[in-house]
């Protein structure tokens, strides 16, 4: 039996993919792409927010930047108002040149450099701490005004977790923040939790509700807590989800290739995005008393969000053009003009497995030599380096036809981690180019640019 995944339906990406504009892309651009959708940012952005007024809950988005390199998500954010999250001094200047307020900024992050440290203190930006040695950096700064700091918490249910402070220098630097006469803000608490259990995220942030009071019986302005990102997105259906998981086997890969369920991420989530926010503020911390809404109101603690890949769900795809194909016992290999680089689960031992999109550039051609005789096509998709183990999709694809040289591979809802978290120039290929494509469903021709 085939196997196949196809990402839920989108019939804004349909009506691109069927106007022509993303051949003349691979055409003029001469190799492959990403194209953006920041329209979608804007509406899962907004999504989030009115969650959190629904529950009247005081809250800050932050876009998690490392899910993207694109400067255009960080425009809508200045424009929109919201915060930004920010791990490198990279990051961080990016975001304040493209219009974000210093104030608006959170950096996250491990052991950071002091240079980031000092250029975040100066810009007025929240700085997540994440050990004791990095606390003495920034209280012996010697800044005009005091820097702003959230403590990062070790989570107590992932032990493993190498973020955060444990309980005694939690408690240490609680007191170096109250005894340091003014040198520091100490506003509040966060941590970073692997995973998307709503139920986890509710009662870790109901213990930060509870560090806030104590943390103002010492003196401290402790009056928001970070719950981080961790919000799924939902790529497929649940039945095809389900029945993939139950089907797949080696076979269905190139080279016997074996993954098990723990390998994939958990494309098909029935509790994503914004609803998943929405469900940490209806659950109760350690499923008893008040809801965390209700907590969070009583104490008059603030919630800061950091989500990446679920500010980005359907905001971009990326597109590949068939240099050739190879026929193999059963299927084939297919090769196109970039590499796994540029889809980044391949290099965490994994696979992005929604369905890619043929869409042939002659239509109802049939290949010279090699009829088809109606039944799907399987191959696999194979990177245009000399590694062997360079594929973008192990997994043979059913394609409805045999694709041909310059037919073109789309990749859905790749823009949350997927496009450029890994792409390097190697064998001196350049970068993928990324381009933004407003308002797609507005007009007949869509109008595009390309992201500076």
């Amino acid at each position: 039996m085939v196997l196949t995944l196809p990402a839920h339906p989108d019939h804004v990406t349909d009506r691109l993919h069927t106007s022509g504009l993303l051949a003349e892309l691979a055409h003029g651009l001469g190799g492959p792409f990403h194209y953006l959708l920041p329209d979608r940012f804007d509406s899962n952005l907004a999504a989030f927010r009115t969650v959190l007024d629904d529950a009247g809950v005081e809250g800050r988005v932050h876009y998690a930047k490392k899910a993207n390199k694109a400067r255009v998500f960080i425009d809508r954010c200045a424009t929109a108002g919201a915060g930004v999250d920010v791990a490198s001094l990279g990051e961080l200047r990016e975001a304040l040149g493209h219009g974000v307020r210093g104030e608006d900024l959170v950096v996250t992050g491990p052991a950071k450099a002091e240079s980031l440290l000092r250029v975040a203190a100066q810009q007025g930006a929240l700085i997540a701490v994440d050990a004791l040695d990095e606390l003495d950096r920034v209280l012996t700064l010697g800044l005009p005004r005091p820097p702003r700091v959230l403590l990062r918490v070790h989570p107590a249910a992932q032990p493993n977790s190498r973020f955060g402070l444990g309980e005694e220098d939690l408690d240490e630097a609680m007191r170096s923040c109250a005894e340091a006469d003014g040198q520091v803000r100490m506003e509040g608490f966060g941590f970073h939790l692997s995973g998307y259990d709503v139920q986890q995220r509710a009662d870790l942030a109901g213990e930060l509700v509870e560090l806030c009071l104590e943390a103002r019986v010492l003196g401290l302005q402790a009056d928001r807590i970070s719950i981080g990102g961790g919000f799924a997105v939902d790529y497929v259906p649940a039945d095809a989800w389900t029945r993939f998981l139950d089907r797949q086997h080696p076979g269905d890969y190139h080279a016997g290739k074996e993954f098990t369920a723990g390998d994939f991420y958990p494309y098909h989530s029935p509790v994503a995005g914004a609803e998943a926010l929405r469900g940490v503020l209806a659950a109760r911390p350690a499923r008893s008393g008040p809801t965390l809404a209700e907590r969070l109101r009583e104490a008059a603690v603030m919630l800061l969000l950091e989500p990446g890949r679920a500010l980005l769900d359907r905001a971009g795809a990326s597109v590949f053009t068939v240099q050739g194909v190879k026929d193999r016992e059963g299927y084939g290999i297919v090769t196109v003009d970039g590499t796994s680089l540029s889809l980044s689960e391949q290099w965490f031992n994994s696979e992005y497995l929604p369905d890619p999109r043929l869409l042939p550039a002659h239509p109802g051609r049939p290949h010279p030599g090699r009829p088809h005789d109606g039944a799907p096509y399987r191959a696999s998709i194979a990177g245009a380096s000399c590694l062997d183990s360079d594929l973008l999709t192990w997994r043979k694809i059913a394609f409805p036809s045999r694709p041909q040289a310059g037919d073109l591979l789309v990749y859905p809802n790749t823009a949350g981690y997927q496009m450029d978290s890994n792409e390097s120039p190697f064998h001196e290929l350049p970068l993928p180019p990324k381009v933004v494509i407003d308002h797609p469903g507005a007009a007949a021709r869509p109008r595009w640019r390309l992201d500076h």
